[in-house]
């Protein structure tokens, strides 16, 4: 089980995504820089213990209407290769010295701990607390094909989320977000689809 530290990040979490949000395709420019807070999230671990794996959510507050966005990461001790390109930064973590943060579908380990979920082999963990599973976040799978494998369905990580019910995918991962007016919405975070 992966332990959460109750300690600092330097530059913290939502001050690298604020740098690297505005460049990414699926960013919804609101012509000023993001102003973002923390909106919801769970973890999966690793069953090597190794990489740190966060589904985060934030919203963006600095457009008319906040938009929120699931933004899946990757912690490492070192860097992943092959991987510059989800390189999001890095930053100084209070217990483990540097981490290099990384676009969690870029990292194969969180595309294979999400299939893993799918399948029902690994169990959502609550953000912010060690050893403590988030039976909200849901994951549903009705296809044939193993998730994952060469010929399985293909995996969509959504990363603007909407206030919606499951459309129709062979799978869906679901889960709860805070809205900053501090409405509860629900939505999905992955899906699967066939290819």
């Amino acid at each position: 089980m992966a332990i959460i530290h109750k300690t600092t990040m330097n530059p913290g979490k939502l001050e690298l995504l604020a740098a690297w949000l505005p460049a990414q395709p699926w960013y919804l420019p609101t012509g000023s820089a993001p102003d973002l807070a923390r909106a919801g999230g769970f973890r999966l671990d690793d069953p090597e213990g190794e990489v740190g794996i966060e589904f985060m959510v934030v919203t963006d507050s600095s457009g008319g209407l906040p938009t929120a966005y699931h933004v899946p990461v990757t912690y490492r001790g070192a860097p992943l290769e092959g991987a510059d390109a989800g390189l999001i930064g890095t930053s100084e973590h209070g217990e483990l010295g540097l981490r290099w943060v990384y676009d969690g579908p870029h990292d194969p380990v969180l595309v294979e701990r999400l299939h893993a979920l799918f399948r029902g082999l690994a169990e959502p963990q609550a953000q912010s607390l060690s050893d403590t599973p988030d039976p909200t976040v849901t994951a549903r799978y009705e296809g044939s094909r193993v998730p994952g494998s060469v010929d399985g369905p293909a995996l969509t990580v959504v990363r603007v989320l909407r206030d919606t019910a499951a459309a129709g995918h062979l799978g869906e991962v679901t889960a709860g977000w805070t809205h900053p007016d501090g409405t509860a919405r629900r939505g999905v975070f992955a899906s699967l689809d066939a290819r």
